[in-house]
């Protein structure tokens, strides 16, 4: 669980308010779409971020200062009546203990995202009969978002999540609710992307991703080349998890989120970290392999 002492701490603060897991910022960009009213999409903006951030999506309590930062940006290509079609790009990040940086968990975009909706639609959802595209994919997203979060805390941690969330796969598919969610629709869907989570083939690259952000990260402050080299040991294990799952989105997703970190903390390394950091993220992402050689420099 999340740091406990942490946690015990804010509880016993006089005052102190509880708070939903999210603190999701919605954005609706419409500027592709021609002709429609546009105060619908302020409406729609204004409906997802409440039914984000006001539900309460665990068991777990929260502080207002504990809740999980991300992004829901959506782009809406065209609507026809009430039939939205759109792409949806999720971001989260988590606070690295003793600074002012926050690591991205989450950089996830999502090219097919179709729903319905009318103006002043109130956005409901019981998760045992999910009839709305629009709640699923905001449900699975948000199950997601915390299971990220919770993996990045603690061992595994994200599991009753990242289930969750692959309930409201099941659910979806079944409901045919639309695009994304068949095993055979996409590689780099949202049924590829939990599919990939929950497979034991990837649990040594979650148990990294716990250690990569808690005894890596985490430790920068304190040590910062101890920490480097827990997070360079780790490396060659999102290479092992792509060679049993070749092409495998949660890797993508995670590289997608890291890129940038991960040049700037080996940049910092020793010439044998730099050199097998290299090595380790051209095989598993070649086409960034001119990116990855700015470690070298």
């Amino acid at each position: 669980m999340r740091n406990f002492a942490f946690l015990l701490t804010f509880f016993m603060l006089a005052g102190i308010t509880q708070a939903q897991e999210l603190n999701c910022t919605v954005q609706i960009n419409s500027d592709q779409v021609q002709g429609t009213n546009k105060s619908v999409f302020n409406t729609l903006q204004k409906s997802i971020t409440e039914f984000v951030n006001n539900r309460k999506w665990s068991e777990m309590t929260y502080t207002n200062a504990e809740r999980i930062e991300c992004s829901m940006n959506i782009i809406v290509k065209k609507v026809e009546a009430d039939a939205f079609i759109a792409e949806i790009l999720v971001q989260s990040r988590r606070p690295v203990f003793n600074t002012n940086y926050n690591s991205p968990l989450i950089n996830f975009k999502d090219n097919e995202f179709t729903f319905n909706y009318k103006e002043f639609d109130i956005l409901e959802m019981n998760e045992n009969t999910i009839t709305s595209n629009l709640t699923a994919v905001l449900a699975y997203y948000s199950y997601l978002i915390i299971g990220y979060d919770m993996d990045s805390y603690s061992r595994l941690g994200g599991t009753p999540y990242f289930q969750a969330a692959e309930n409201i796969v099941n659910i979806a598919q079944s409901g045919d609710l639309g695009k994304g969610w068949k095993a055979f629709d996409s590689n780099k869907n949202r049924y590829a992307l939990i599919n990939n989570i929950l497979d034991e083939a990837f649990k040594k690259y979650r148990n990294y991703f716990y250690e990569y952000h808690r005894l890596g990260l985490d430790e920068m402050p304190i040590n910062a080349t101890n920490a480097r080299a827990r997070i360079a040991e780790g490396l060659p294990l999102l290479r092992e998890a792509n060679r049993a799952r070749p092409s495998a989105i949660v890797i993508a997703a995670f590289l997608d989120a890291k890129n940038d970190e991960l040049i700037n903390i080996f940049t910092k390394g020793t010439t044998k970290e730099k050199e097998e950091a290299v090595q380790v993220l051209s095989d598993v992402n070649p086409t960034q392999t001119t990116r990855y050689e700015q470690i070298l420099k």
